[in-house]
């Protein structure tokens, strides 16, 4: 069983499964969204870095909103 940590975020690698550095387990595709493209040098060991997809802070905001705007309707009602 192959094990990886990345030096620049914390994220690891257990047997090819990602987990955050939380301990949460995760998508590499996301990591890359949120934190590897934007800041990710040459320590980040993201197999996924500069690919684009999954999660992003642009795409997080946009569904705050619509939830945002979906309650205020609601309560307007």
């Amino acid at each position: 069983m192959e094990n990886k940590l990345c030096k620049k975020c914390g994220a690891h690698w257990i047997a090819g499964q990602l987990f955050w550095s939380t301990g949460k387990p995760g998508r590499e595709i996301d990591l890359a969204g949120l934190v590897c493209n934007e800041n990710g040098d040459h320590q980040c060991i993201n197999p996924c870095k500069g690919q684009t997809g999954g999660q992003t802070w642009g795409g997080r905001m946009e569904e705050i909103d619509r939830l945002l705007k979906e309650a205020l309707d609601k309560a307007e009602e």
